[in-house]
């Protein structure tokens, strides 16, 4: 396990409320892919560094098993004129254990990934998990996308 640190980051993105258990994030999250890629989120955010995609899981109300709400966005420079359907996130500079989710982004390499990290003895700060789409996530198909675990 690779421990890092990252950046401030402020995203902005299109969000949803939801819960692990079946029949709620299984469905939420994939709907909300959907509509990111259908609404043509990416070109619709304003001021964006780059083209690198985040899915935050943030406001936990306690640990993974709890209610929390996924965004879907990018990091942006500046918070002027987000559009009134987008929600922001401001995420501080923080602690983080690196997983890496290789293969078929768009079947089950991610959630793969993320059942190996609901099982590791991991000291947890449930304050804002990333997954992070940049070059290597391009063929989602055959990709590789971060994903960083807030830890103390």
């Amino acid at each position: 396990m690779i421990h890092t640190k990252k950046e401030a980051l402020n995203i902005v993105g299109i969000a949803t409320r939801t819960l692990n258990k079946p029949g709620k994030a299984d469905k939420d999250i994939p709907q909300l892919w959907n509509k990111f890629m259908a609404e043509n989120t990416l070109q619709r955010i304003p001021n964006k560094v780059d083209d690198t995609v985040y899915a935050l899981y943030t406001n936990y109300e306690g640990d993974h098993t709890q209610p929390y709400t996924v965004v879907i966005g990018c990091n942006v420079a500046s918070l002027d004129n987000i559009p009134e359907d987008m929600t922001v996130i401001l995420i501080p500079e923080s602690k983080y254990t690196q997983f890496m989710a290789k293969g078929d982004l768009t079947k089950d390499a991610v959630i793969k990934t993320w059942m190996t990290i609901w099982s590791t003895d991991l000291n947890r700060t449930y304050t804002t998990d990333i997954e992070i789409y940049g070059e290597k996530a391009i063929d989602l198909t055959d990709g590789e996308a971060e994903i960083l675990v807030a830890t103390a």
